[in-house]
């Protein structure tokens, strides 16, 4: 059985707390591969605050360069819409019917849980892999009442704490600060090259 871990994410852009998360993940749960998923267009956010997502995959595609662990997944991309984290596990089931999953997030996905949509199926179909983040404190008592038998699914990583987040990076950019050691080099050098996020109707000022 193939042991999957499971990234998703608008990875707009991608960054280095990705990548720690995922190596970090791959290491401590003996995991065969990491699948990076790209959303296509999340349900919270207005179309007009998504970079496209040709420039997501190819920033993507740099970011994971020379991990053979790592690989990207068009599952959310190739599908129709509305695209939600449920439905994409699903999908997964059917394409790979003898994986064990393993869904990696952090710990402010994790306080969002109860309001994503079937939440209850959703840890039925996956462990739930989870990095600490500053700032997200974790009432696991209220978690377990709104979600009973989750704490069962859950699975805490040892990994460092990197508060960086997407929406910040693009900010940064937008003003004219610097990303320089949070995102791969390559990465940087192809916001700049292409001009992502300097334009005020591709900023999106939501969350990652």
């Amino acid at each position: 059985m193939n042991r999957l871990g499971l990234l998703g994410g608008t990875f707009d852009p991608p960054h280095y707390g990705h990548l720690v998360l995922a190596e970090q993940a791959r290491i401590q749960l003996g995991l065969d591969r990491v699948l990076f998923i790209p959303a296509a267009q999340p349900p919270h956010k207005p179309a007009a605050e998504v970079t496209p997502i040709e420039h997501r995959l190819n920033m993507l595609a740099l970011a994971i360069a020379g991990n053979p662990f790592f690989e990207i997944s068009r599952a959310d991309i190739d599908r129709p819409g509305p695209h939600y984290t449920v439905d994409l596990l699903s999908h997964l089931r059917t394409a790979y019917p003898e994986a064990e999953f393993f869904f990696l997030m952090g710990s402010d996905s994790l306080v969002d849980l109860p309001r994503w949509r079937e939440p209850h199926r959703l840890i039925q179909m996956t462990w739930l892999a989870v990095m600490p983040r500053p700032g997200y404190v974790v009432h696991m008592p209220l978690l377990e009442q709104a979600l009973p038998g989750i704490s069962k699914r859950l699975i805490w990583l040892d990994a460092p704490f990197l508060d960086i987040a997407s929406h910040d990076l693009r900010r940064r950019v937008k003003s004219g600060g610097s990303i320089r050691y949070l995102v791969p080099p390559e990465v940087e050098t192809y916001i700049y090259t292409h001009g992502l996020y300097r334009n005020a109707a591709a900023f999106s000022s939501g969350k990652p």
